[in-house]
């Protein structure tokens, strides 16, 4: 198989170039990244000297530069992550969330369309990795977001997320194209740029400075380690159906409080006595964020009833893993840190 995957020095996407090139070494995988704040070639060191990577630096929305590598690299599967991803992000400039996530996604689709359905229907799929804020916000209680839930996204980002999807499905519908879409909920592990969460707050532990927690800090989100999502990515290349979406969860609800105090509790595990008080004195509770949807949850009943897919980490044991892999690459997440939003910068 040769891959095309955009977006792939990003977070997840580089994960997942790793991961598929240890599962598939005889295949041929292109990564395509803007190398934005959000994409870094030091993500993909892991595999950089493997011959069966090349690495080419462009836009998702030159449709010429991306028809060219479907056709010079026979291109049989593109997996798409590249995306402005970050809801802080999209509330202060939501302007690159819609070049990037809509327009950009629309001409990867002209452009599969003419690598493939043009010139005599090559064997293809175009899979899209999308988020489960499109669905928007759940109550405190009650069922899941499953693959019928409505859209109804709240912030820039997930509007411009939703419009991708939607445009993914109706190129499928409208011209034949064989797509496949993903939601998933949140993504934690290796090269997680320090603005989300989980590596915020272990950057600022190590630091010894305030770990800001939005409101009351009850948001709850379903947390999904980022290797189980790459496999989840694969299962639904190899058997899932094309026109179909699939949700990848994590069966972890947490809200945010309680992930920053498990992370505290593992400081204090690995570094006894380095804070009076413990690390958790330091947790400050901050204005929260416009928009912030209070729950999201996924129901990843179709993956496991119709793909025999099963997440594989619980989410304890991830977290000490991640925690660990930031610990021995604190140089890492110092090149990476971004400035915290405007509303944050006190803390």
């Amino acid at each position: 198989m040769n891959l095309l995957v955009t977006g792939g020095a990003g977070f997840i996407g580089a994960n997942f170039v790793h991961y598929w090139l240890r599962a598939y070494p005889d295949d041929r995988v292109v990564v395509l990244d803007a190398l934005t704040y959000a994409g870094h070639l030091d993500n993909l060191v892991p595999s950089l000297e493997n011959p069966n990577l090349r690495f080419v630096e462009g836009d998702i929305g030159d449709e010429e530069q991306v028809l060219s590598l479907l056709r010079d690299e026979n291109v049989t599967t593109l997996v798409h992550f590249a995306a402005e991803s970050h809801v802080d992000r999209s509330i202060d400039g939501p302007e690159a969330f819609v070049q990037t996530n809509i327009v950009g996604t629309h001409a990867l689709l002209k452009a599969a369309c003419a690598a493939w359905l043009e010139e005599g229907g090559t064997p293809h799929r175009f899979h899209h990795v999308s988020t489960d804020e499109v669905y928007g916000s759940l109550g405190p209680d009650g069922p899941a977001f499953s693959e019928t839930t409505p859209y109804a996204p709240n912030s820039p980002y997930a509007a411009s997320k939703a419009a991708s999807d939607h445009l993914v499905r109706a190129y499928g519908e409208t011209y034949g194209l064989q797509v496949t879409i993903s939601n998933c909920s949140n993504n934690y592990g290796p090269w997680q740029l320090p603005e989300k969460i989980i590596p915020l707050a272990i950057r600022r532990l190590l630091a010894g400075q305030s770990v800001p927690v939005y409101g009351d800090g009850g948001n709850v989100r379903d947390w999904l380690h980022v290797e189980d999502h790459c496999r989840g990515i694969q299962t639904i290349l190899e058997r899932g159906k094309p026109g179909h979406t699939y949700n990848i969860g994590g069966h972890n609800e947490r809200a945010n409080i309680e992930v920053v105090r498990l992370l505290c509790r593992l400081f204090d595990e690995k570094f006894p006595g380095k804070l009076k008080g413990g690390h958790e004195t330091l947790i400050e509770f901050v204005t929260d964020r416009p928009g912030h949807d209070r729950r999201y949850a996924i129901d990843p009943t179709r993956m496991e009833t119709e793909l025999d897919f099963r997440i594989e980490r619980r989410f304890e044991d991830g977290l000490c893993q991640t925690l660990d892999w930031y610990l021995d690459n604190q140089d890492w997440i110092e090149r990476h840190a971004q400035p915290l939003p405007a509303w944050l910068d006190k803390a």
